[in-house]
Formats: C-alpha cells, structure tokens, sequence
C-alpha cells in the first residue's frame, strides 16, 4: 500500500540511530518523502517493453495516377522499445517488419508488392528500423533518428514522435504505454524504382511514401 506524506514524515522523524537504521537508510526516507511531497513518481532505473502486433499498426500511404492515394499495412512485426527512467533522449527502439506480410486488400497488387519490382520479399525478407539518436521537442512529443533498412538499402530516417504515454495496467496486471509515429520516404532512396508514366506525365504509382505508426508496448 502506498504511504500517505504524514506516513513519510513519521518515519523520518521517528528514525533515531539506535532504532534499526542508519544515515542510508535515513536518506532513502527522506528521498521518498520529498518525491511524495513533489508529487514525483519514483521509478525504476529503465524499462524494456515488446510491441504488441495485436493492438499495433504499421501502415503507408501512397499516391495514385495522381488522383487518389492507395493504403497499406505491415501485418506482422515484432520489435522492441527501452526506455531509460524519466530520460526519454536514451530512448531505443529495435522494429522488424516481415516484408510478405504486406497487405493493401488487393491480392494481385500485394504480388506485385512482394515481387522483385518493390520489395523483393524472395531475397529481402525483412525491413528494419534501429533508432540511434532521439531529441525531445516538449513535454509529449520526440524525434527518434535512426536507420531503415528495406531491401537491403539502409537510410537514415527520422520519426516525429507522439508519446511514449504514461505507462498503464490492463486488467490482466500488464503495464502497457503507446506512442504514435509518422515520416515520410522516397521509395527510390531503396530501391524500387519501377514505374509507369500516364499520358499527362503523372507516375501510376507516386514516389513519396507516408508511413504512420501507432505502437502498443508491454513492459517484459
């Protein structure tokens, strides 16, 4: 049961040498009731989390015959998230995303996706991201710099980030946060270079990607 701030300052104030304690143990009180006091949440040194595929997407959006945009998703990933206490800047995070997995409702487009002409999923497999630097814009919102690997191509990326959100726990006693990621690539930059040119010069299939992210995290 968590001690009320009167709580605290009793045992602080009862504390005398000769009673069990001593000057460290002392400090650890103190420590507690000023954080109390504050309103401060005393947390662990860091916390590692697993992205949850049940309540994450991993979705793109792309242009069209210039008319309208065509979306997708990533349906199977698994990736993990480190946090280091209340310092978000030592954020990591390490996703992988099984290229065949991906899925726009259109089976004969999703072939084509999975082919040697995009993704190539026969000899590229995976697509990566390892976060390697991460600033914070304020109080609720990250960028995480770091490299995307899809096939075999590695570019540096960035990420603005909303979130990680306070953590929770589900009803099942898991302790759950979330965050919300968005960027933007060029599908050239990797790799996929296929094309068709309409009669007024617009591209079938446009060359800038939007990707959006909304990731659920367990803490291990």
């Amino acid at each position: 049961m968590d001690k009320t701030k009167d709580e605290y300052y009793i045992e602080i104030r009862d504390h005398k040498p000769g009673r069990g304690g001593g000057p460290k143990m002392r400090r650890s009180l103190l420590t507690g009731f000023v954080a109390v006091l504050l309103g401060i949440p005393i947390f662990a040194s860091g916390a590692t989390y697993q992205i949850d595929p049940d309540h994450s997407s991993f979705q793109f959006k792309i242009r069209h015959m210039t008319v309208s945009n065509v979306r997708g998703e990533f349906k199977k990933v698994k990736g993990v998230v480190s946090i280091d206490g209340n310092d978000l800047t030592g954020l990591k995070v390490d996703v992988t995303l099984d290229a065949a997995s991906v899925n726009t409702d259109h089976a004969k487009r999703d072939d084509h996706l999975r082919g040697e002409d995009f993704f190539d999923v026969a000899k590229y497999p995976t697509i990566t991201f390892v976060s390697k630097k991460v600033t914070k814009v304020d109080e609720n919102r990250l960028k995480v710099v770091g490299n995307l690997t899809i096939r075999g191509i590695t570019r540096e990326v960035t990420v603005d980030v909303d979130g990680p959100t306070p953590e929770v726990k589900d009803p099942g006693g898991n302790i759950r946060r979330g965050a919300t990621g968005t960027l933007k690539i060029n599908r050239k930059d990797f790799g996929m270079a296929w094309h068709k040119t309409l009669d007024n010069g617009g591209l079938v299939v446009g060359d800038d990607v939007n990707i959006s992210v909304e990731v659920e995290l367990v803490r291990k």
